[in-house]
């Protein structure tokens, strides 16, 4: 019953998420993209943490799982941000190229 109500609440967020995304202007996605990749940040600290657990009922597959999340949250984040930053770029007034005197 535990597992049915995972897969429930796993498939409501996807969809809420999908919809949501979905509606959102160009003009706001800078924005909520820096806003969720300093959320994400918060997704490292939790994998950190599952990748030194040494709980004997996680097994020893916990840490690793816990490492690869290290690795993909990290990937994520650098990844949000660099792309912001390059959106952000494009607002950016562009200098006039000097004559050579």
């Amino acid at each position: 019953m535990d597992l049915v109500l995972l897969l429930f609440i796993f498939t409501l967020a996807a969809f809420l998420g999908f919809e949501l995304i979905a509606k959102v202007p160009s003009q706001l996605h800078t924005p909520l993209m820096s806003g969720s990749n300093a959320i994400s940040g918060i997704t490292i600290v939790g994998a950190l943490l599952a990748a030194g657990s040494t709980n004997e009922t996680a097994g020893a597959l916990a840490p690793w799982l816990g490492f690869a999340a290290v690795v993909l949250a990290t990937i994520n984040v650098v990844g949000g941000y660099v792309v912001t930053d390059r959106m952000l770029g494009m607002f950016k007034p562009k200098e006039k190229a000097k004559r050579p005197e």
